[in-house]
């Protein structure tokens, strides 16, 4: 018998699944924001460290968390419907692949343009001069571009791999939806049993579980996470409480860890399938799915109509788009900035920015007929 089916999209939005899409996003650029001013704060580690390397540690410990929403959400809002694998994949694949293609060909050759007449800023391709440029073919260009970003500009497109990653997921969606539209969630229960010990061996303590269980591990176990933690009648899980509970207390044993594990050359971080990972995503799903139960009732909050609520959709439905483009961004702000601000304002700088260019630019495309299709908006 099946525990969620759904045979008709449901016209009126889920605000929560929203504002988790919005959180996501905003944690994938304050994690590289992180990662991309660590090095200044990396020597600040003793006994005692400053208060920008714990700001630093907060950062990545805590947002950390991005990427693991982004594949909740995709179990939640498809998993445990009845649709068909063909028409689920002519819709879902485009989706991502479209915006892909264009703002990797679109970002290369910006960067390309801006190290040939910046070289000082970006010292990528200014080795090579116009007229071997003007040499190649359409096929050289292609090459000649190709091999600049896989050999030396890897740096501005490091979270491409995310792609790669949701485009295999969507791939096993069907496997997996058709399993649990006849399944109870008892029998979810028995797959996350096993994924969370995939997550506390393979993925906190670094070594395999004596049982092969790589079936269970990584990305897809987030996903029918997500779809559980939607549908689930467990009273732990729908309590705004124990939501908090269960964020707050693995984001302190991460700090403390990291603490502990780092040194003056890294500060450690947590691989996102890690058991805190785990637990604090789950926690930050609860708390928004019955965020009602605090009773907050702030019009800024409830406001369908109001500047936060639309902010937070704007956000949320331009979310890959922003993570396709706001690397490359970032980056630009940072060999900006550098050397002008100190770590605090440069901090908060880079993330107002990065998010602010990186929302704009795709606020204003969503204007432009035809193209608004493919740069990632929802």
């Amino acid at each position: 018998m099946t525990n969620v089916v759904g045979t008709k999209k449901k016209s009126k939005r889920i605000f929560y699944f929203d504002a988790l899409r919005a959180l996501a996003i905003i944690s994938v650029i304050l994690f590289h924001v992180f990662q991309n001013l660590s090095f200044i704060v990396v020597g600040d580690y003793s006994t005692i460290p400053s208060l920008n390397w714990f700001i630093a540690d907060f950062t990545g410990t805590f947002f950390r968390c991005g990427v693991d929403i982004f594949l909740m959400l995709s179990g939640a809002l498809s998993l445990g419907r009845v649709w068909e694998i063909k028409p689920f994949l002519a819709k879902r694949i485009p989706r991502i692949v479209y915006p892909f293609v264009l703002w990797g060909f679109v970002l290369t050759v910006v960067i390309f343009l801006v190290s040939v007449f910046i070289p000082s800023l970006v010292p990528i391709f200014h080795q090579y001069d116009w007229g071997t440029f003007a040499s190649y073919d359409l096929k050289g260009f292609v090459i000649f571009l190709l091999k600049g970003y896989m050999a030396k500009s890897r740096i501005w497109f490091r979270p491409y791999w995310f792609f790669w990653m949701i485009l295999g997921t969507y791939l096993t969606m069907p496997i997996i939806n058709r399993w649990l539209l006849h399944a109870d969630l008892k029998e979810a229960e028995y797959f996350l049993f096993f994924w969370l010990i995939t997550c506390v061996f393979d993925f906190t303590l670094g070594f395999s579980f004596p049982i092969q269980l790589k079936y269970f591990a990584g990305a897809i176990g987030m996903v029918i996470l997500g779809y559980y933690l939607r549908h689930t009648e467990r009273k732990i899980f729908n309590n705004v409480y124990c939501g908090i509970i269960m964020m707050i207390v693995p984001v302190i044993c991460m700090i403390f860890i990291s603490y502990l594990l780092s040194d003056t050359s890294e500060i450690y971080y947590f691989s996102r399938y890690s058991i805190f990972l785990a637990i604090e995503s789950i926690g930050i799903f609860v708390l928004f799915k019955n965020f009602k139960q605090l009773n907050i009732n702030f019009n800024f909050l409830t406001n369908p109509d109001g500047i936060f609520r639309k902010s937070i959709f704007s956000i949320a439905k331009y979310s890959y788009g922003i993570y396709l483009v706001h690397h490359v961004i970032l980056n630009f702000l940072m060999l900006i900035l550098i050397s002008t601000l100190h770590f605090k304002a440069l901090f908060v700088a880079l993330l107002i920015g990065t998010l602010l260019l990186s929302w704009g630019i795709l606020a204003l495309l969503n204007r432009v007929p035809y193209l608004n299709r493919y740069i990632g908006a929802k």
